[in-house]
């Protein structure tokens, strides 16, 4: 069994990124994955992941370095930004993870209707949590579910996140609890 952290999930702003906005995604994560949560910035800035011809930043570099620079006390990481993140294959992503790894990271870039800067909006706090709580579930091995209200289910448009709901269907649900055991942060 594994020593438990001092907190499990660390969420790290980068840039200019509104309390109220952090706050909500942290409660929300305590919420879906019972695990202690704390907001603690780990990088400044992103230039080495811009895209001069696409005018985007490749996000997979990113959690390279988000997992590099996370504290050992850390179990996952998500990290918020506003720029607009990439993937080669992709115009565009709201988020990435790595895959039972420790990082992930979500942009509020698309997930408003107009003003990428508005952090307080109340239609963005849900939109970013559920992309948090989704690309978190990633690192716990969780994949994209079929299920359209789970909150792994895979979104191609903003349409599709408002629809989801906040939460794991009950599938997910057994997944996580098998995988939280497997780390030894829950009784068999």
């Amino acid at each position: 069994m594994i020593s438990r952290p001092a907190y499990s999930i660390l969420i790290a702003p980068i840039g200019e990124i509104e309390p109220a906005l952090c706050e909500s995604i942290r409660c929300r994560i305590e919420d879906i994955y019972g695990l202690r949560s704390e907001v603690q910035p780990i990088l400044k800035v992103l230039d080495f992941a811009y895209n001069p011809e696409r005018r985007q930043y490749h996000s997979t570099p990113i959690l390279a370095q988000l997992a590099t620079a996370a504290p050992a006390r850390v179990l996952k990481l998500v990290a918020i930004t506003q720029v607009d993140l990439f993937i080669p294959i992709l115009t565009h992503v709201y988020g990435e993870a790595q895959l039972g790894g420790k990082a992930a990271i979500i942009s509020t870039y698309r997930l408003t209707d107009d003003n990428p800067a508005a952090g307080s909006d109340a239609s963005l706090q849900c939109r970013a949590a559920k992309e948090a709580l989704h690309e978190l579930g990633h690192t716990f091995k969780l994949r994209h579910c079929p299920e359209h209200s789970c909150i792994m289910h895979y979104c191609r448009s903003i349409k599709d996140v408002d629809r989801k709901s906040n939460q794991l269907c009950r599938h997910c649900k057994v997944m996580l609890h098998d995988e939280l055991k497997c780390l030894g942060l829950r009784e068999g």
